[in-house]
């Protein structure tokens, strides 16, 4: 496995930036994007993603493990769109180093962590992928915003104080500016016409797996053609450990819809 090299901008901001995980061989690889959580805000980044890149690798896929600007790094609030449009333009950078690395980018699936996760179902939307992954996403930011998700905390130094994280990233709830709501909340944006898988635990205490379960439902009324995958007694990290049951659940998936036709 190597990654060769790290990092590659996709922008002039250090946040956008992401590393490119490419396996020994010839290829072309299929190509896994992955999208770190922490409710959109620093100082969570990509670091988190790097044990499953190199699983990755290691099995045969492509991995690009994705940075982008959150609240505290230029984004949130008022510019709440850099970071949509961060993801996007990560997702246009690995298309132009298709040229200089053996990748097979119309094989491209989309993994993301809690606020990750809700990234890579909006990427979906606007992306013609292979398949979404969303381990322990934020499926529905309307929700999320209700039920006051990732208010900060001293002691974990997340966000501002008694704001919840989905407002605190859109500048507001749904009542202030519903046409953020709008754009930004995969639960607005279906039919996402991709296969989905959502991969969530019982016990997970950040983001509750209600959201991946309405979610589920409401993109099945759509049309949409999704998998569930709930772990008992699971919470809301062990997704992100490559020896997790999680996690083979997840590559099952992968292999299944990365597979050459």
């Amino acid at each position: 496995m190597t990654i060769t090299p790290a990092p590659h901008p996709y922008g002039p901001h250090p946040s956008q930036v992401a590393d490119l995980f490419v396996p020994e061989g010839e290829g072309p690889f299929p190509v896994v994007v992955l999208i770190h959580g922490g409710f959109w805000r620093t100082p969570f980044d990509r670091e988190l993603m790097e044990p499953l890149a190199e699983d990755l690798a290691e099995r045969g896929f492509a991995a690009w493990n994705v940075d982008y600007r959150r609240v505290g790094d230029g984004g949130g609030g008022e510019a709440w769109r850099v970071t949509l449009d961060d993801v996007a333009a990560s997702l246009d950078q690995l298309g132009a180093l298709s040229g200089e690395f053996p990748l097979d980018t119309d094989r491209t699936a989309l993994v993301g962590h809690s606020a990750g996760g809700h990234l890579a179902l909006w990427l979906s939307s606007e992306f013609q992928v292979a398949a979404a992954v969303s381990q322990a996403g934020v499926a529905n930011l309307y929700d999320a915003a209700a039920e006051r998700l990732g208010v900060g905390s001293p002691r974990e130094g997340l966000g501002v104080l008694d704001v919840p994280a989905t407002m605190e990233f859109l500048g507001g709830g749904p009542e202030q500016v519903p046409d953020r709501y709008a754009a930004a909340s995969p639960s607005a944006l279906l039919p996402l016409e991709t296969p989905l898988l959502l991969i969530h635990g019982d016990e997970d205490d950040r983001v509750p797996i209600s959201q991946s379960r309405n979610f589920a439902d409401a993109a099945r009324e759509s049309g949409d053609e999704v998998e569930v995958a709930e772990f008992p007694g699971m919470g809301h990290f062990e997704v992100l450990d490559p020896k997790h049951a999680s996690w083979g659940r997840t590559i099952d998936f992968l292999e299944r819809v990365l597979a050459p036709e």
